[in-house]
């Protein structure tokens, strides 16, 4: 549970999804994104958490190396990321996404969060980060709760701090430590094969 959420929190904190979420607070009420944006984590952890219980099957060699690869792929994709914010200022203040949501109060902020959340998450890399911590460690819960409470933490922080943390943690840091992470994931998993 720690390594999920230690591994996605990091992995999402400097993610355009930070940014939309906090685009999506200045337009509507905070805590409405929120719940739209929980909503759509949830649909996503869930069914990265089944599809990392279904290659969980696959023999345990062939489980560490493709985990091993989604890892190495993860922290070389955060790298490529970092160098990019730190060579140049990051323009992108999150405005395609706020554009997509139409102006919504209530329950169609709600929708208008989870609908532009789903669509940016799909095939990220967090979620193929869970995918891979589910077949890895073959707890598909454990991973569950930690994958999703990250997300929330990372929203969370969207729609209370984010601004402000974004002036006190250059992005490229926040992308840097991502990949740190996933290339010490990738030193546990080569160590454990080659053992």
């Amino acid at each position: 549970m720690a390594i999920a959420f230690g591994t996605i929190f990091l992995v999402e904190l400097p993610d355009k999804t930070f940014l939309a979420t906090l685009v999506l607070s200045t337009r509507y009420r905070p805590l409405l994104v929120w719940i739209g944006v929980g909503l759509a984590f949830a649909v996503q952890t869930s069914i990265a958490v089944l599809l990392g219980h279904a290659a969980s099957f696959l023999p345990e060699e062939v489980v560490k190396v493709a985990a091993a690869v989604l890892f190495l792929i993860g922290a070389v994709v955060l790298l490529r990321e970092a160098r990019s914010h730190q060579r140049e200022a990051d323009a992108d203040e999150g405005e395609e996404f706020a554009e997509k949501a139409k102006p919504a109060t209530g329950w169609r902020a709600v929708l208008a969060s989870f609908l532009v959340l789903l669509a940016a998450e799909w095939g990220d890399l967090s979620q193929l980060l869970t995918i891979s911590l589910v077949a890895r460690y073959e707890s598909p819960f454990e991973v569950f709760v930690g994958a999703l409470a990250a997300l929330l933490a990372v929203s969370g922080l969207a729609v209370i701090v984010g601004r402000a943390l974004m002036k006190w943690v250059p992005m490229h840091v926040l992308f840097y430590a991502g990949a740190g992470v996933c290339l010490l994931l990738e030193g546990f998993l080569i160590w454990e094969l080659v053992r």
